[in-house]
This record gives C-alpha cells, structure tokens and sequence, in this order.
C-alpha cells in the first residue's frame, strides 16, 4: 500500500447528474447508516444482491458486511455529501478467496434512486485500484441468471462466464484489464478523480 492506508483515504467527486459524492472505507460505526441505505433499496434490488426475498439482510450479514480490514475484506461506501445527513447510496465489497489469495469475490450495490449515474462504475474503479494494491489479480462476481443489467456490466470488465450453480452465474475477471476499461471509458467525467486519488498506474 502506499503511504495512506484505505482507512486514511476519502475521495470526494461527482456522479454524471453534478451530485457530490464522498467515497471512503466504511466501519462498524456505520451500522445505522448502512441499514438505512439498505432501506432505501426496492425489494427487488435487495433481491438481485442478496438472493434473498427478506426485506432486510440479517444482522450477521450486515456485521459482516461492516468487518473490513483492509486486506481479506476491502469494502468502499458511497455517501452523497449534499443531501440532508449525508444518507449512503451504495457501497462494493472483495471478499479475498482462502482457496486463491490472489482472487477476491466482488459484489456493489447502488439504492435505487441513484441508478444509471455511474455510481457502480466509481465504486468498482476504487475498490479494482485498492484491490491491485494489496495484491489481487482478479475477481469473481456470482449473478443471478435473471440480472442482466449486472452481467452486462461484468462482461463489460472483461467477465467471463466460469460456472453456473442453480440460478446463479458465476463470472471471472482480470484487474488489470477491468480497471484498463473503466479508464478508457472515462464515464462517468468523476472517475478521472478515483484515478488520480487511489493511483493509476
């Protein structure tokens, strides 16, 4: 890592409509501001995340969920910085492999209301560029069958299709080439500053 560790970082850049967002390695004390973004989620995107049709992700799930440490489990928060409280709007999680320690599993997930402003793809540029920092190679990404939207967007990184178990498809792919795409894309305009923060090259 560089000198700042993830806990010292926080970006703060735009999403494609000008909101300001404020990205940073979210804590335990963000308990209460998870579960109120998580209530925030339709009951449907709660479903395409957590293949689940509970309304709210157990507590063991979001007490894991807030266990980062920078190295086995590397997660980034989203907040945007000028609504009233300064509410969550999404947040993306690697979970490295014991099995294959240069392999995470990634997951993100974006409320509803902030839907196509190139939220995911900020969150995803930060945590492939903190993820290639500490070491990982690659990522996989379980999706279910029906979520094209988020298969679309894995393929997009360079996902490829590896495994298939049930109703879930499990993708693979390569840092370096995810995080080449993202910057060649450029989109949305506030990526350039998850870049220019976390390092490029």
């Amino acid at each position: 890592m560089t000198a700042d560790s993830p806990s010292d970082i926080v970006i703060h850049t735009a999403l494609e409509d000008g909101s300001k967002v404020c990205i940073r390695t979210p804590t335990k004390d963000d308990n209460a501001l998870m579960r109120t973004g998580l209530g925030q989620m339709s009951p449907r995107s709660l479903y395409l995340r957590f293949f689940s049709g509970a309304r709210t992700p157990p507590d063991w799930v979001i007490d894991r969920l807030l266990e980062v440490d920078g190295h086995n489990h590397l997660a980034w928060g989203a907040i945007n910085s000028e609504a009233e409280g300064k509410p969550a709007i999404g947040i993306v999680h690697a979970f490295r492999s014991p099995d294959q320690p240069e392999c995470a599993e990634f997951s993100v997930a974006v409320i509803d209301s902030y839907h196509g402003l190139g939220l995911g793809k900020l969150l995803t540029a930060t945590i492939l560029l903190d993820a290639r920092r500490e070491g990982l190679t690659g990522f996989t990404a379980n999706t279910l069958a029906e979520n094209t939207e988020a298969i679309d967007f894995t393929k997009s990184l360079g996902g490829k299709l590896t495994s298939r178990d049930g109703a879930v498809n499990v993708y693979a792919f390569d840092i370096d080439d995810a995080l080449a795409a993202l910057k060649a894309e450029c989109d949305p305009p506030g990526i350039a500053e998850v870049f220019r923060v976390l390092g490029s090259d």
